[in-house]
């Protein structure tokens, strides 16, 4: 197919459902486009030849097609292409050098992809280049020279390959670089001591590679860093870590997930972190108690301890948290009761806008920054829905601990509460009515403690419900009818003997249903004196006349006995 518009600049026809091969020919007859846009479609097949003719192309969007092969030689003759997106794609092969000759590229998105090898050594070359996306793909090797020592970039992405060697990184030439992402890939040796020295350098992933050592002490004067992640790691020493990091007094994000395995968690009465929003420390094996440090960190939004071996209480100086909405302390060894004082969480009770912070509008994905358990149960967290703090479900997982008392009524204040996890405790009584207040509830387990009671029938109301579970507790009487209740599986309710009615079991005997109690009236108690009155007063003239006529008659027979 050939284009004949000959004036057309933009050419913008993406988020469709087109489904053919790129039309061949777009630059014959129509010279003078700037921008093509095919993003988001299914297009398949090889990029045809020809686009080298659209000499004033700037902007080429060719992302999340069907598109395979290598890329067409053609396209690295376009002097003004500042604008390259081919990512989400089946690219594959090696990356040709001849990308080098782009001179003019300011953004470059070649992710989600497979092409291998190395990755070419022509970024000298590249005079305004200040964003490189290459996560997901099979590069090896090492990070090249050129690339290691670009004055332009300001976004490094190459997350989830298989590059290699010792990170270096030259922070004297490198004075732009904002963000720098290196996830799971096969980097060795040391956590790079000279990061600091990068002036702008604020944000560090560094996940799932094979680091050895501790976390350099020039990380005590990283004034710029705001995030880090050193999850899935083999660095050691917590607590050495936490003391070099409090220093960092602009570091909002905190994520350390699945390293420092069986260390014990420190109890410093305080530190520092007086800006720390995000704090992830779960899935470390790690022992001790509920530290008190975190006590000072009253700007949190999100909490994980989970998957840890912490004991001990939870303190009640939690749910003073102004901003927090998310806190996983699951799968822990926690005793004692709920403190009450977690169902005034201020956050899950209004559920305020909170405050802006342009440090916290990264993607997790784009960091690669580990999830926290709970999001991971709830949905698929790719690169959709939870990719950003905000979008985080506000939560509060307290499953799979030894927590012994009641369910707190006033949790019926948080109505902001979108997953609540109380699964796998001690808990006991009843389930309280006015949970029913936690009217933006989507999942709600309840399952394996030992609550009693019937099932409130209040909790029909709750609109939202998804997930919903009180298996394995002492419950008995009618399951409720209505609302979300009739979508709930038979496994909801299993292992309480006495519940029965509804679909999910057999209907409810009459003898085993719950008699209704009817708390009498001041008309009813009236009504019950006289009756009451009345029958004394027969009762005993009765009684009198049987006592009366016996006397009678045992008299008479004494008389003819004579």
């Amino acid at each position: 197919m050939s284009i004949n518009l000959p004036f057309l600049e933009i050419f913008e026809i993406s988020h469709n459902s087109f489904e053919s091969s790129v039309p061949v020919g777009i630059c014959i007859n129509s010279t003078r486009i700037r921008i093509i846009d095919f993003a988001v479609n299914y297009f398949f097949g090889r990029i045809p030849s020809g686009f080298g003719n659209c000499s004033s192309l700037e902007h080429v969007w060719l992302g999340k097609n069907l598109l395979a092969g290598d890329i067409q030689e053609d396209i690295f003759r376009l002097p003004r292409l500042n604008q390259l997106g081919l990512q989400d794609n089946q690219f594959s092969g090696e990356l040709s050098s001849g990308i080098g000759n782009l001179s003019d590229l300011v953004h470059l998105d070649i992710s989600f992809n497979s092409f291998s090898g190395p990755i070419p050594d022509v970024f000298h070359r590249f005079a305004k280049l200040q964003e490189f996306f290459a996560e997901y793909n099979n590069f090896s090797g090492q990070i090249p020279n050129s690339l290691a020592n670009s004055r332009t970039i300001t976004s490094l992405v190459l997350r989830n390959n298989f590059l290699n060697g010792v990170i270096e990184l030259n922070c004297f030439e490198m004075t732009h670089l904002v963000l720098l992402s290196l996830t799971n890939n096969r980097f060795t040796g040391p956590v790079p001591d000279n990061l600091p020295l990068c002036p702008r350098l604020k944000i560090i992933a560094l996940s799932g590679n094979n680091f050895t050592g501790q976390i350099p002490e020039s990380f005590r004067n990283f004034q710029g860093l705001s995030w880090i992640s050193l999850s899935n790691s083999t660095i050691f020493n917590l607590s050495a870590a936490l003391d070099i990091l409090q220093h960092c007094q602009n570091l909002t994000t905190l994520s350390i997930t699945f390293s420092f395995h069986g260390e014990q968690l420190p109890s410093f009465p305080i530190l520092g972190f007086k800006n720390l929003k995000v704090c992830f420390i779960a899935n470390c094996r790690l022992t001790g108690v509920f530290p008190q440090w975190l006590s000072g960190l009253t700007n949190l939004w999100l909490l994980d301890l989970s998957w840890n071996r912490l004991d001990g209480t939870i303190p009640p100086w939690l749910g003073n948290f102004e901003f927090l909405f998310f806190i996983d302390l699951s799968n822990n060894f926690f005793t004692g009761e709920i403190p009450k004082n977690l169902t005034r969480l201020e956050h899950l009770i209004s559920g305020d806008v909170l405050p802006e912070d342009p440090s916290l509008g990264f993607s997790f994905p784009s960091l690669g920054f580990s999830f926290p358990v709970s999001i991971q149960r709830i949905t698929s967290v790719g690169r959709l829905p939870y990719n950003q703090i905000w979008r985080f479900p506000p939560t509060l997982d307290l499953g799979n601990n030894f927590l012994t008392g009641p369910i707190w009524p006033e949790f019926g204040n948080l109505k902001k509460l979108h997953y609540l996890d109380l699964k796998c405790n001690n808990l006991s009584r009843n389930i309280p009515e006015d949970l029913s207040g936690m009217t933006s509830i989507e999942i709600f387990d309840l399952s394996r403690n030992d609550l009693s009671g019937a099932i409130p029938l209040s909790l029909v109301n709750l609109s939202f419900l998804s997930k919903f579970n009180v298996a394995y507790n002492q419950l008995y009487g009618a399951i409720p009818t209505g609302g979300q209740f009739e979508t709930f599986p038979n496994s909801s309710f299993e292992g309480n003997l006495g519940l029965c009615g509804s679909e999910h079991s057999s209907p409810c005997p009459i003898s085993n249903q719950v008699p209704q109690v009817v708390s009498p009236s001041k008309s009813m108690w009236e009504e019950i004196i006289v009756k009451m009155s009345f029958g004394m007063g027969f009762g005993i003239g009765f009684g009198t006349t049987v006592a009366v006529m016996f006397l009678f008659v045992l008299n008479r027979l004494t008389f003819y006995k004579k």
